[in-house]
């Protein structure tokens, strides 16, 4: 099971992520744009997702993905890391979070950082 120093370690090695505390927790920002935080407890983790897929998960896989109240306005879903297959499954979500705050210079330069292997 993923953990908070798995959360830490696979967000700095994704390309211009720094760290930085904000509202008492650790969060992770590409060019200075936040794309992740670890909230409270570190036993879940805040990403960026588009409001229609968000939905889609919480209805669909609501003991890994949730909408905290306070976020409900934003394109943000909650992961429980417990609820997570492996590494993997943490690095696709934590990257996917990333490709949505990254400048085009960033997405231009790793451009498949991210996306889903094509099939």
């Amino acid at each position: 099971m993923p953990d908070a120093e798995d959360v830490r370690r696979i967000a700095l090695s994704l390309p211009d992520t720094t760290e930085k505390i904000a509202w008492s927790m650790p969060t992770f920002r590409v060019a200075g744009k936040m794309f992740a935080t670890l909230p409270e407890d570190e036993t879940s983790i805040a990403v960026r997702c588009p409001k229609e897929e968000r939905d889609e998960l919480a209805l669909a896989e609501p003991e890994k993905f949730w909408i905290a109240d306070h976020e409900a306005q934003f394109a943000w879903v909650r992961v429980r890391l417990a609820a997570l297959e492996d590494e993997g499954e943490l690095r696709d979500i934590l990257a996917d979070s990333w490709r949505q705050a990254a400048p085009t210079r960033l997405l231009e330069a790793h451009p498949g950082l991210g996306l889903p292997p094509e099939g």
